[in-house]
């Protein structure tokens, strides 16, 4: 002990443990301070810092930035190429801009700018006073992918969730891939609110639901006046009842009753549709009191009857198998599965009570086809009127007809067809008596 009391009575010094840069920043310090009091400044730019500058000089290179230091500021490089074309040709010398700084001096002395950041975070600091404010930032889409929409605020790509898409727009989309969804919004104008902002993670949520008050009532009624009979619409399955099925049109769901389905019998939707298909439907109908819309899938598709129908007239005479009997008539299936009517007051000259006193299903009979009714899919039959005289001259002509290609087919012409002699009938003057009769004999 006595040993260590000498040696630190010789001078022993206590090692420091204040490292040489740490005294380097204090002389920094003491320094700044001394300029204070003499009333003098140097603004040191420090990474991280956003300053106003003036362009020194512009070439393909580079950009010079004088932001008040010792030396002017450089964009080069990367930050340099990130720059949009379009503000990059707007740039001229004497400008002022905002620079971020991203580090205090290069190897030749010169401050490292970026213009990009600058504008990056000034954006970062916008949205943040608009989520602050709750405010409503108008805009456009300007992309989008699986889950949402993107729209730029303040130079920032924001991100539009699905779940945040407006009510109206939301109805409207339709297809399977996010371009079928998406795809056709690119460019539309959009009021979102901002809703989450993290800068750290460079996250920007946005919602366009936040920013709309349209109830789903409000958006229904405001479709139905926009829409007009006649039109034709895209619209998606939203669900399927016995009676038909449920399409969404931009917000408002229209009905298309089960014989508006298809020109086949249906006997439930789900045959032909399904929920969530993309289809597109004619509006029959709009009943603007009652807010409803009448729409048809049928009446976009050509009707297959009108074609088979095509082969029948008015007064022609038809084969037909009786398929169905009714207490008002009985249905026969004509060529091409055409099916017509045959009224019980067309089945006989007499009354009967039932048509089942006559005909018999499976039955085959000729029939007149006496009335065609396209609008309704009718064809009217009758069995009585077979052999009316009033289809006379129609009967007449089909069987000359007949008799021309028979003729044609054996060559001869039918103005020279053999003709029997007719023998003239001897008036009841030139009949001959008894007697002559007998002396004949």
């Amino acid at each position: 002990m006595e040993q260590n009391e000498s040696l630190a009575g010789q001078g022993a010094m206590p090692e420091s443990n204040t490292p040489a840069e740490d005294n380097s920043n204090i002389n920094h310090t003491n320094m700044e301070a001394l300029l204070k009091e003499e009333g003098l400044t140097l603004d040191f730019p420090q990474p991280g810092d956003i300053r106003s500058g003036m362009i020194a000089s512009i070439s393909q290179t580079q950009i010079l930035v004088s932001v008040g230091a010792k030396s002017e500021g450089v964009i080069s490089g990367r930050e340099l190429e990130q720059i949009p074309d379009a503000q990059r040709e707007a740039m001229q010398v004497g400008m002022a801009i905002h620079v971020y700084v991203l580090a205090s001096e290069d190897a030749n002395g010169n401050i490292v700018l970026s213009f990009s950041r600058a504008q990056e975070q000034k954006g970062w600091e916008e949205v943040e006073k608009i989520l602050e404010s709750d405010e409503i930032f108008e805009s456009v889409v300007e992309g989008y992918n699986k889950g949402g929409l993107i729209v730029s605020v303040h130079g920032l790509r924001g991100f539009v969730p699905a779940s945040q898409i407006g009510m109206a727009r939301r109805m409207a989309i339709t297809g399977e891939t996010p371009e079928q969804r998406w795809g056709k919004m690119i460019g539309e104008p959009i009021s979102v609110r901002v809703i989450e902002v993290d800068r750290n993670r460079r996250r920007l949520i946005l919602s366009e639901r936040a920013a709309s008050s349209e109830t789903r009532q409000s958006l229904k009624e405001r479709v139905i006046e926009e829409l007009k009979e006649g039109e034709i619409r895209t619209g998606r399955v939203t669900s399927l009842a016995d009676f038909g099925a449920f399409i969404n049109i931009n917000g408002a769901d229209g009905l298309v009753h089960l014989s508006e389905i298809s020109w086949e019998r249906v006997q439930h939707p789900s045959e032909v549709l399904e929920v969530g298909q993309e289809v597109t439907v004619k509006i029959i109908n709009i009943d603007r009191e009652k807010k409803r819309i009448g729409l048809s899938l049928r009446a976009l598709a050509e009707d297959p009857w009108t074609k088979k129908a095509e082969k029948f007239k008015v007064g022609q005479l038809v084969e037909g198998v009786i398929t169905r009997l009714t207490k008002f008539g009985a249905f026969a299936r004509l060529e091409g599965d055409v099916e017509g009517l045959i009224h019980i007051s067309e089945i006989g000259e007499t009354r009967i009570e039932h048509p089942k006193e006559r005909l018999h299903e499976g039955e085959v009979v000729t029939l007149r086809i006496i009335r065609i009714d396209p609008e309704q899919r009718r064809i009217g039959l009758s069995l009585r009127k077979v052999d009316s005289g009033a289809y006379k001259d129609l009967d007449l002509a089909d069987f000359d007809l007949g008799l021309s290609e028979d003729a044609a087919m054996l060559d001869i012409p039918v103005e020279e067809a053999p003709k029997k002699k007719r023998v003239p009938k001897k008036k009841a003057s030139e009949k001959k008596t008894p007697e002559e009769e007998d002396s004949a004999e």
